[in-house]
């Protein structure tokens, strides 16, 4: 039985320019030359090249009905539709990928030769046999990122008997591994830290000390890592001197001979999307040149656009030829429009952060950052808290004091005292500056910094003290401990 009946229905709609505006607005500077090139290989109406005065060629036109009207409200697309669907009035933009990771894609690199080619070629230095070559091979390609072979021999035996038919043994396999060991750099192919720095060790030359740092190893792996350095000391009858100077050793040893990249020497390259000046205490905000693109609408497509349009429109090939060139043209303009867009959203968003946070662009001092959210800026723009996350998200300014990631400006507040608040980023300052003065002979738990911060006015709980401390990456006291 059919049924009639009214419903009432709340979605968010944004127009096609609205999205093509938010996809360009979260790109870094460094991406968005690539992404201008993809749209001009497409977009044969979009060129490079200063604007010229010209009019509109859509300005005389109010009698043309195209098949695809891009200014007709049914270009509005819902928002849930489009996150699973990147076609846009039949108008695909290159290089905009749906989903989350859009804003998570990373800067350009620089390569250089890979670790696993680098181990391979020192293995064809060897003087193997046919059988070792393999087994080398397979060693190699089992190395992790950071330079481990975590598999168990006996699986490395196994894969070798399945996937090249290669019978061989646990002691055979150990004897290539032994060979690989001594490849540079130093410590690859260990199957765990103490094989890794014990590794290293052996290329040293053989003292006092390195025998010592060597045992400690070997019989005292534990205390180490405990830092119970008189448990040591007491265990090998040592000086306090002796163990000091064992120690400093083995912690200057590489624990990651193979990096953290994926086998693959990484070069982060950051460019700022814009850059401040300090004129005599005067602020200069501008954008990066790459951001300022000189983008035009080509003039070759707006005279054909002219020329069709005052042909005849009966013909059904040359009307949808004249659809197809207004598509073209739109899509230009509004690529362009986008762009221009973007400029200002970038330089109102920096301009808010600079009077936000003017005290520390003038001298470089955290303690001068103030505590500011997205909100805060938001507000100030008169934007959604969504775009400003676009602009902070993915952006970089250059100062004098060196190359800031924006996210680094935004900070919760502390209350203090005189009932102000202080930025976080300004107690996490501090806090480092106490941890850094701290007697590294008995280091200061959480509960002793807590208290320095209070007595300083920071009203901040010894729970907070371990979260802002864990984000600087700073241990406990008790790994703090040094001789």
């Amino acid at each position: 039985m059919q049924r009639l009946d009214l419903r009432q229905l709340l979605s968010q709609k944004l127009s096609p320019q609205q999205i093509q505006f938010i996809k360009l607005l979260q790109i870094p500077t460094v991406e968005l030359e690539a992404r201008i090139k993809e749209e001009m290989e497409i977009n044969p109406a979009l060129e490079e090249g200063r604007e010229e005065p010209e009019t509109d060629p859509f300005s005389d036109n109010d009698d043309y009905e195209g098949e695809d009207d891009y200014n007709s409200k049914d270009d509005d697309v819902d928002l849930n539709e489009y996150l699973h669907d990147d076609e846009i009035s039949g108008y695909k933009m290159q290089g905009d990928r749906g989903g989350d990771d859009e804003e998570d894609r990373e800067m350009p690199i620089a390569m250089t030769t890979s670790l696993t080619d680098a181990l391979l070629d020192q293995l064809g230095f060897l003087s193997l046999d046919d059988k070792q070559y393999s087994i080398g091979m397979q060693l190699i390609g089992s190395i992790d990122s950071d330079g481990y072979i975590r598999r168990e021999l006996s699986s490395i035996v196994n894969d070798l008997a399945f996937s090249q038919n290669i019978e061989t043994n646990e002691d055979e396999v150990e004897q290539v591994l032994h060979m690989i060991q001594t490849f540079d750099p130093a410590g690859i192919a260990a199957r765990d830290l103490p094989e890794c720095l014990l590794l290293q060790l052996h290329r040293r030359e053989q003292d006092a000390i390195t025998t010592l740092a060597e045992n400690i190893i070997e019989d005292a792996f534990d205390e180490f890592t405990k830092k119970h350095y008189q448990k040591i000391q007491s265990k090998f009858g040592v000086s306090e001197d002796e163990l000091k100077k064992a120690i400093d050793l083995i912690v200057k040893l590489n624990p990651k001979p193979g990096g953290s990249g994926s086998g693959t020497t990484r070069v982060q390259y950051i460019i700022p999307d814009f850059i401040l000046t300090n004129e005599n205490g005067q602020l200069q905000l501008s954008l990066n040149s790459r951001n300022a693109p000189d983008l035009r609408i080509s003039r070759s497509y707006a005279d054909m656009f002219d020329a069709y349009d005052k042909s005849d429109k009966k013909d059904k090939k040359l009307k949808e030829t004249v659809t197809f060139v207004k598509q073209k043209l739109d899509a230009a303009k509004w690529f362009i429009d986008a762009i221009r867009q973007r400029q200002n959203t970038l330089l109102r968003t920096m301009e808010a952060i600079i009077k936000y946070q003017h005290d520390f662009f003038l001298e470089g001092d955290e303690s001068k950052l103030r505590p500011m959210i997205l909100k805060d800026i938001a507000e100030e723009i008169g934007m959604d808290i969504s775009t400003v996350s676009r602009v902070a998200n993915s952006k970089a300014v250059q100062t004098e004091f060196g190359i800031y990631p924006l996210k680094y400006f935004f900070s919760e507040g502390i209350a203090t005292d005189s009932g102000e608040d202080a930025s976080s980023r300004e107690v996490k300052h501090i806090l480092k500056e106490i941890i850094d003065k701290e007697n590294k002979r008995k280091p200061l738990s959480d509960e002793k910094i807590e208290k320095l911060l209070n007595d300083k006015g920071y009203n901040i709980a010894r729970r907070t003290v371990a979260k802002y401390r864990e984000q600087l990456n700073i241990p406990v006291a008790r790994l703090r401990k040094e001789l």
